[in-house]
């Protein structure tokens, strides 16, 4: 089971019908098409257009997998006491004091850019359960880091 913000969901399900509705007619249309060009076992188009079909099949039934074992998470039931998933928590790196505000997601919504790390990052996992003011170290690629947990809000 893989928990998930409602946002998550939808955008989940908005990649999976734009696969199924757009991108997969074109692949089956450029299909036709090279199979229409006449010898198969030479003909370079098809067997880029299998690949490509063969790539987005397997994107479509990782997509619906995904869908048929998410649950989505009700964000006015989840603890706002301590750490957890959909929590966005405010640190402070204790070495060299940058402070830096995260909001714990599930793998498939995880994007740096937009701040949100997944829940099995080193990060998260260290933070997990934890509160206001507590310290952990966390060990990461570049080392151990210090950090101290600021604030946490749902």
């Amino acid at each position: 089971m893989e928990y998930m913000s409602q946002e998550g969901y939808d955008k989940l399900v908005a990649e999976l019908h734009q696969l199924e509705s757009v991108e997969y007619p074109k692949v089956k249309e450029a299909l036709i098409e090279a199979r229409e060009k006449g010898d198969l076992s030479e003909n370079y188009e098809y067997r880029a257009a299998r690949r490509e079909q063969a790539r987005l099949l397997s994107r479509i039934r990782f997509k619906q997998r995904v869908l048929e074992y998410a649950r989505v998470l009700d964000t006015k039931r989840l603890d706002t006491d301590t750490a957890g998933l959909l929590s966005t928590v405010g640190m402070t790196n204790m070495a060299n004091n940058t402070q830096m505000t995260y909001m714990i997601v599930s793998p498939h919504e995880a994007n740096l850019k937009e701040k949100k790390i997944s829940i099995k990052s080193p990060i998260a996992q260290a933070i997990l359960g934890k509160k206001v003011g507590d310290v952990v170290e966390v060990n990461v690629p570049a080392g151990i880091q210090k950090l101290r947990i600021d604030t946490i809000e749902r």
